[in-house]
């Protein structure tokens, strides 16, 4: 029961960032470029230095928005059954083991 209600929980917060990552890329690029993104930046009608330039932003920003929902549901996790998911405290674990050696 505990891994589906991670596997759920998980799946919304990773729903909910790229909701967020989205409108936050569209919104950070139109301040700083001044226009909208590019709608697929693989166009090659698109300027290379935009499209690379976006792919740097968009990632980074996807990519931080899924670590911090995906911290914050582990939390959520961790306070309501007492412990972590079993893939995350067994990579823990593992980490652990690898330190010590």
């Amino acid at each position: 029961m505990g891994n589906l209600v991670w596997k759920l929980l998980a799946t919304g917060a990773a729903l909910g960032a790229s909701v967020v990552a989205r409108k936050l890329t569209d919104g950070t690029w139109k301040f700083v470029s001044g226009g909208d993104s590019p709608a697929n930046p693989e166009d090659p009608d698109i300027d290379v230095k935009e499209a690379i330039a976006f792919a740097v932003l968009s990632g980074a920003i996807v990519g931080l928005s899924r670590m911090l929902a995906n911290r914050q549901a582990t939390k959520l996790y961790q306070k309501s059954t007492g412990h972590l998911p079993k893939a995350l405290a067994d990579a823990k674990s593992a980490a652990e083991a690898e330190a010590a050696r």
